[in-house]
């Protein structure tokens, strides 16, 4: 069985062998105001995130494509004009750069949070949609060249391949990529300085994205499993194992932690809601739930203030929830 998985992994079968991966689900009608206050951006806001050091919010707007960067009130600092649509932002270190993973051009680019300017620009495998950062390498998963580009100082160093069509990715504890293939329907932990793959497991009937932290101790990857109505819980120690299935009705898709508060934060488009839990591995449970903007794809936490950002890319608004 094993030796079967690496070749799977190393793309012996073809992609059309497995079924399409999960989308997000499709918001209903609002059934209640959403929760906070809301800034009206426009342009089908998708990927966000935000700054802890500056409080800079980014958001990835993708008609036409550009990066709205705005103080944590919801004003706009400056717009940010690039040439392909990203669904994911993430954050180099604090301070930035903001890496871009344009996944129309297949090209990923760094940008100065501070005056918006380019200050990278490299190319990536096909379809670059989300990007971790371990050790100062930037870690990009190339959907659709089932492949995990990695840059340093700005240039591509090295790529190494993965299971079909890789999705979300995060840094995990033991110097570790965590990779979701969402088509192979399997979460991957790869060693971040010598590529090689060091577990394999499955990971529901249609995951998406995930995130990783590690405590308690040993570490856990979370993972939104949006056509199971679920968010699976892996332990990494001591071996890689799924420990918990939590029902989430909703579609689970955008997921983002807040480590200094343990808590997790995960959208329900299906619902127009996001859930905050406790991120307490496999004793992970529900805090509360509150309503949202249409179609929220995505979402941000700033750890230093706990404030909380949801894009909604049908209503064009940036959602912003002070949860305290």
């Amino acid at each position: 069985m094993l030796s079967a998985l690496v070749l799977v992994g190393c793309g012996a079968e073809k992609v059309s062998q497995y079924p399409p991966a999960a989308e997000p689900a499709v918001s209903p009608p609002l059934a209640a105001p959403p929760a906070g206050h809301l800034v009206a951006l426009g342009g089908q806001p998708e990927g966000v995130a935000v700054d802890p050091d500056t409080g800079i919010v980014a958001v990835a707007l993708r008609g036409p494509p550009r990066i709205a960067l705005l103080n944590e009130s919801g004003a706009t600092l400056r717009d940010v004009a690039v040439a392909g649509a990203a669904r994911h932002l993430a954050l180099a270190g604090p301070g930035g750069p903001l890496l871009v993973p344009e996944e129309s051009i297949g090209r990923l680019q760094a940008v100065s949070l501070g005056s918006g300017r380019i200050v990278a620009e490299v190319r990536t495998g096909r379809g670059p949609h989300d990007a971790a950062v371990l050790g100062g390498s930037w870690f990009v998963g190339d959907e659709f060249a089932n492949t995990v580009s990695v840059i340093r100082n700005g240039v591509l160093a090295d790529t190494f391949p993965v299971a079909v069509q890789p999705g979300g990715l995060a840094a995990a504890p033991g110097d570790r990529v965590a990779v979701v293939a969402v088509r192979e329907r399997v979460l991957e932990l790869y060693s971040a300085s010598t590529f090689r793959r060091v577990a394999q497991v499955s990971a529901g009937v249609g995951p998406t994205h995930l995130v990783c932290s590690g405590v308690p101790a040993g570490g856990f990857c979370y993972v939104a499993d949006t056509a199971g109505d679920a968010l699976l819980i892996f332990a990494l120690a001591p071996a890689l194992e799924l420990v918990r299935r939590l029902y989430l009705p909703g579609g689970p898709y955008g997921i983002a932690m807040d480590p200094r508060r343990r808590t997790l934060w995960v959208t329900l488009p299906g619902l127009n809601q996001i859930v905050e839990l406790s991120a307490r591995g496999w004793s992970t449970g529900v805090v509360h739930r509150w309503p949202t903007v249409a179609q929220p794809n995505s979402v941000a936490v700033d750890r230093t203030t706990g404030r909380v950002f949801v894009a909604g890319r049908t209503s064009g608004a940036l959602q912003i929830i002070d949860p305290d």
